[in-house]
């Protein structure tokens, strides 16, 4: 029975014209993709100038036949009221509303005209199908945070029933919590796994500790797709390894959709239907494939509410094999706002510190999770969960290896916890600078 696709029809978005415009969209020739392109920005643009109060004023100089007069926008210019930043004829009755995570430090309401959803949730049953996972039949295995509160909780759990996904509390990461998942994996034919890296890492060390392989638990598993947190090599072959199925890793926001999805040769291929992407420097000015800069995204259909050069505050390059038609991600580095900021004046992602220091902590296999703070601008705290205190040469390597790639006289505090703090959606924020 195809439940997932009857509750979109339900809730009023038109899954099937959807469908059948993404196929339309990925009909089109190489060639004629720069024509595609250019009369979805221009005819987005020419409806919000016309149609968006908020829009009017935010981009008054702008001109929909020259794309270099269109502001770029940043969440901070989101945060306020959604009714001011709605279209003419649209309301939070007639649109899909939701909020973004926060997890940039910029957290606001948005919404998306019901086409415009449809047509991104479209995006999800083509990449998914790339393995063949099927949204309407194929049991998912999630790994996400849930709300508290008995309204938002039970009215996931309807979601999840809908969606034929069963949910597991990333909130409680121990192993009598993960005895109970595997209980679950041997009862339930998944087809797959979804959710956030993080946990399901600390899920795939439990059975690397138990010499458990996830497939032989559960013969049905096809796939495991990760999102929302970065993906490193060294996790990648422990999930592979532990999992013995594919790891692919998903790019999204929750305004925009899935923005990247690797396919079977491990490229991420960028979503080039819906959305245009753009890597711009600290002018605005685009850069040339290869080069690193902003992520900065237009959605091509969102009538709702405007995201025109909206700028992700995620920092990537796209490879230099890219197309208009078949734009691939080389890299995402992370965050602007998680930069490290040194005493010498150099910055770097806040993912490189977190990079070396996973390197050294995980040779010794004792420490589970951790996260890395900066205090001050010469001062970091690693706060770590762990089945021994870390051991002083450990701490001694972990000095090393900073000053190794980042610079000498950097204060380098440790604290063990018993758990580490997540945020409210359950995701565990890597690294967080307090200055």
């Amino acid at each position: 029975m195809n439940l997932f696709n009857l509750s979109l029809k339900l809730k009023g978005f038109p899954i099937q014209e959807t469908n059948r415009l993404l196929h339309q969209i990925q009909s089109i020739s190489e060639d004629k993709y720069a024509d595609y392109l250019n009369e979805q920005k221009q005819a987005i643009i020419a409806f919000h100038l016309k149609h968006n109060p908020f829009y009017k004023t935010f981009a008054k100089n702008a001109n929909p036949n020259n794309w270099n007069s269109i502001p770029v926008m940043t969440k901070r210019d989101l945060q306020q009221p959604l009714s001011n930043r709605l279209s003419e004829g649209f309301s939070k009755k007639n649109s899909f509303v939701n909020k973004t995570s926060g997890s940039s430090g910029d957290p606001f309401i948005f919404a998306k005209d019901k086409f415009c959803h449809a047509l991104t949730w479209s995006g999800i049953f083509d990449r998914y199908s790339w393995y063949d996972i099927n949204l309407n039949t194929s049991k998912q295995a999630r790994f996400y945070g849930i709300p508290l509160d008995k309204k938002g909780y039970y009215k996931e759990r309807l979601k999840d029933a809908l969606g034929n996904r069963y949910r597991f509390s990333v909130f409680d990461l121990s192993d009598f919590e993960f005895e109970k998942c595997i209980t679950k994996f041997k009862s339930t034919t998944f087809e797959y796994l979804n959710g956030y890296t993080s946990s399901i890492v600390q899920f795939a060390k439990f059975l690397k500790n138990k010499n458990l392989v996830l497939k032989d638990v559960c013969p049905t598993l096809k796939v495991c797709i990760v999102t929302s947190e970065m993906l490193f090599q060294e996790d990648r072959t422990l999930l592979e390894t532990q999992f013995g199925i594919p790891v692919i890793n998903e790019y999204g926001a929750a305004e925009l959709g899935v923005i990247a999805f690797q396919n079977s040769e491990n490229r991420w291929i960028v979503n080039s239907e819906d959305l245009f992407i753009e890597i711009l420097d600290e002018n605005n000015q685009v850069l040339p494939y290869g080069k690193e800069g902003r992520i900065v995204i237009t959605s091509l259909y969102n009538k709702a509410h405007p995201f025109v050069r909206y700028d992700l505050g995620d920092v990537g390059t796209l490879s230099e094999s890219s197309t208009l038609k078949k734009p691939v991600l080389k890299h995402l580095i992370g965050r602007t706002n998680d930069l490290v900021t040194l005493p010498s004046g150099k910055t770097a992602a806040g993912l490189t510190f977190y990079y070396v220091t996973k390197t050294v902590i995980e040779d010794s296999g004792n420490v589970k999770e951790f996260i890395i703070e900066q205090i001050q601008i010469n001062t970091f705290k690693i706060s770590y969960v762990s089945n021994t205190p870390l051991y002083e040469k450990d701490k001694t390597n972990i000095k090393a290896a900073v000053e190794t790639y980042l610079e000498f006289g950097l204060d380098i505090q440790f604290e063990r916890k018993e758990c580490l703090n997540r945020e409210k959606s359950g995701k565990l924020k890597q690294f967080k600078s307090y200055l």
